[in-house]
């Protein structure tokens, strides 16, 4: 079992890759196109490819991207382009792909390829069976989104990342996938993963950024400056 949870950014916008003091180190950044988007960038393999400069310039030691689609010719152009990028440095290239079947031949493509394999968006523990039948390296269920689904009558989350955890200390019939959890929105959250003993954490940077103060920890530093200013009156 790990010590500690490895923590990711989950942002394609290079600017927010540098973290305030008070932040714990990542390991590295994940990406998927609505983070591209999001960050004004287009879903291309040259944007990509920038990313991956991005990464190594930055000193990053892994970098997860996510293919846009599930075509066969263009991932394994995609995954050979990045790839080569990302052999000039010492950058670990993780591809992410969706949980669906429909995505199967990619998979087993981009492992074909030498390249670890996270499968997104994990959903239920059928699915976590599937992933580990299909060798992927890490797993991705969004928790927030998760927590936030009532169409089966509200999901019991925390049964799911029990199950991923236990699944990801297996070694039958290979080693499980690693957990990596997602859409993390409270430090209470990140706290019960910590404690469940997940692999992994992606975070967006702002969220690093405001966690690593606290309103308590404040609170208690401004009351001992003025009890010790309140000393230096006593006699």
């Amino acid at each position: 079992m790990k010590d500690s949870v490895d923590l990711y950014l989950d942002s394609a916008d290079v600017s927010q890759w540098t973290l305030p003091e008070g932040c714990p180190p990542v390991v590295g950044v994940t990406t998927n196109p609505s983070l591209v988007l999001q960050a004004g960038l287009s879903v291309t393999l040259g944007t990509y490819e920038r990313l991956v400069d991005a990464a190594s310039g930055v000193g990053m030691a892994q970098l997860m991207l996510q293919l846009p689609t599930a075509d066969l010719t263009q991932a394994r152009a995609w995954v050979g382009a990045l790839q080569g990028r990302a052999s000039q440095s010492a950058l670990q290239l993780t591809i992410k792909l969706p949980c669906q079947p429909e995505w199967r031949a990619c998979i087993e493509a981009v492992q074909a390829m030498g390249l670890p394999v996270l499968l997104t968006g994990l959903s239920n523990p059928v699915q976590l069976l599937w992933a580990h039948a299909m060798g992927a390296r890490y797993v991705a269920p969004y928790i927030g989104r998760l927590a936030a689904d009532t169409t089966q009558g509200g999901r019991d989350v925390w049964s799911l990342m029990q199950a991923c955890v236990t699944t990801q200390n297996s070694t039958q019939p290979r080693p499980g996938p690693q957990l990596l959890a997602a859409s993390i929105k409270t430090p209470d959250v990140l706290s019960r993963l910590m404690g469940l003993g997940a692999a992994a954490a992606t975070l967006p940077p702002a969220s690093l950024a405001a966690w690593s103060r606290d309103a308590v920890t404040d609170a208690a530093v401004a009351q001992f400056e003025r009890d010790t200013a309140s000393s230096q009156t006593l006699g």
